[in-house]
C-alpha cells in the first residue's frame, strides 16, 4: 500500500465559553480544526494477525476506518432475551458455533445458554470476538480491542484469538492502546500511527508456568459453577488446583475406578478451567499433568469428556489414546428400578473416552504432590 495522507477537518463554533478559553490560554482564534496523518502502511503479502497500537488520540480508529473500511467491526446486536447462540448467523450450525466459542476461550456451556447482557465483561469480550470471526469471514478489524477487560483477560484472550484466526486461515486486526498484549497476540505486523512506523513480527508468547498442588475438597466452590455438566463433587475425590502467578486458574479431581479386569485404574472426575484463562491450553495441560502423576505411581488414568475442544485436542495428542470414539450416548434408570440390567441407553450428549499414555512424571515429584494438601 503506497504512502498517503489523511486529513480531517471540523468546524469551530465560536461560543462565549470558547472565546473565554482562547483568552485564558492565549489560543489564536480559529474557524476550523485540522488534523493530518501521514500513513506508510506497506503490509506483507501474507499475514493473519495485525495490530494497530498507540496512545489515545493518535489516529488509530481514523486510519483503520480509512484503510479497511467496512471491515471495521462495530457493536453487534444481540437478542435481548434469547441465548447468545441465537445471535450468530443463521447459516451456522450449532456445532460450528460451539466450536468457534470454544476456540476463542469461551468453553462454558452453561454460559452459552444465557443472554449476552448477563455475561461478564470478560465473557462478552470473547463472545464479541467469536461473532466478529463468524460475521467477517475474510478480514475482521476490531476497534478498542481488550479495552473493557482486565489485563489478564486481555492477554489470555489475545493468545486465544490469534490461535483461532491462524487455524481458520482468516485475517484479523486488533486496534488498541495497550502494549501489554503484543507478546500474547503475536501479530505478524505492528503499526504505530503516532510514529508512522510499521514493524513485522514479534517475539513468541510468554510461557504460562503453572504450579499444581493437591488441595482440599472445599476449593471446588471456586470452580463448581463453571463445570459444563454437574456442580457436584464426589466426597472421595482427590483434588488438585493449578495456580498461575499465585492465582487459582484450574481444578482437577480424580476418583478410583473399580474395574473387574483392572485394579489400578483412576479416572478424571472433574476438570474445570476458569473462563478468564480458557483458550490457551491450560485445561489440557493440567489434565495431562495429573495423568503423568498417576502413571508415575503405577496407575492407569482415563477420562471421558463432552467438551468439543478437548476431544479435538486429545485426539491429536500423543499423550492420549482414544478408546471410545465420540458418540451421542447416555444412560437412564426407569422409575423405581435399581438393577443395572434394566438400564436404558438413550442419546443425551456427545462423549469420547481417552486413556493417558504419555510420559510419566518423576515418581518422587508425584509422591510429593500427592502428599501435600493446601
Amino acid at each position: 500500500m503506497p504512502s498517503f495522507s489523511i486529513v480531517r477537518n471540523s468546524p469551530i463554533i465560536r461560543t462565549p465559553r470558547l472565546m473565554q478559553c482562547e483568552g485564558l490560554f492565549d489560543i489564536s482564534p480559529l474557524t476550523k480544526s485540522e488534523q493530518t496523518w501521514q500513513v506508510d502502511l506497506n503490509l506483507p503479502e501474507s499475514w493473519h494477525v495485525g495490530l494497530i497500537v498507540g496512545p489515545s488520540g493518535s489516529g488509530k480508529t481514523t486510519i483503520a476506518r480509512e484503510v479497511f473500511g467496512d471491515h471495521l467491526c462495530g457493536t453487534w446486536e444481540w437478542p435481548a432475551e434469547k441465548s447468545i447462540l441465537d445471535g450468530f448467523p443463521d447459516a451456522m450450525s450449532i456445532k460450528e458455533i460451539v466450536a468457534l466459542l470454544s476456540s476463542v476461550g469461551f468453553s462454558s456451556p452453561p454460559s452459552w445458554l444465557r443472554p449476552f447482557h448477563v455475561l461478564s465483561n470478560g465473557e462478552q469480550f470473547r463472545v464479541n470476538l467469536a461473532r466478529a470471526l463468524a460475521e467477517m469471514s475474510d478480514l475482521a478489524v476490531v476497534d478498542e480491542f481488550s479495552s473493557v477487560v482486565d489485563r489478564t483477560v486481555a492477554q489470555i484472550g489475545s493468545a486465544a484469538i490469534a490461535k483461532t484466526v491462524r487455524r481458520r486461515k482468516q485475517q484479523f486486526i486488533a486496534v488498541s492502546c495497550h502494549y501489554d498484549i503484543i507478546e500474547w497476540l503475536e501479530p505478524d505486523w505492528i503499526y504505530q500511527p503516532h510514529l508512522n512506523e510499521l514493524t513485522r513480527g514479534c517475539q513468541r508468547r510468554p510461557p504460562i508456568k503453572l504450579e499444581i498442588k493437591r488441595t482440599h475438597y472445599s476449593v471446588w466452590r471456586l470452580f463448581r459453577k463453571h463445570h459444563y455438566l454437574d456442580t457436584d463433587l464426589h466426597r472421595g475425590a482427590i483434588c488438585f488446583c493449578a495456580f498461575w502467578k499465585g492465582m487459582p486458574v484450574a481444578f482437577s479431581a480424580t476418583l478410583h475406578m473399580p474395574h473387574p479386569r483392572s485394579r489400578n485404574l483412576k479416572r478424571e472426575h472433574r476438570l474445570v478451567c476458569l473462563p478468564d484463562y480458557q483458550g490457551v491450553g491450560i485445561g489440557n495441560a493440567v489434565s495431562a499433568y495429573i495423568g503423568s502423576l498417576w502413571t508415575a505411581l503405577g496407575w492407569r488414568y482415563t477420562s471421558v469428556t463432552s467438551n468439543p475442544a478437548m476431544i479435538h485436542a486429545r485426539a491429536k495428542s500423543r499423550d492420549w489414546k482414544m478408546y471410545s470414539a465420540p458418540t451421542m450416548k447416555g444412560e437412564i434408570f426407569p422409575k423405581g428400578c435399581l438393577r443395572k440390567r434394566h438400564r436404558q441407553s438413550i442419546p443425551t450428549r456427545l462423549r469420547a473416552s481417552f486413556e493417558y499414555v504419555g510420559k510419566a512424571l518423576d515418581a518422587q515429584e508425584a509422591r510429593s504432590v500427592l502428599a501435600g494438601v493446601v
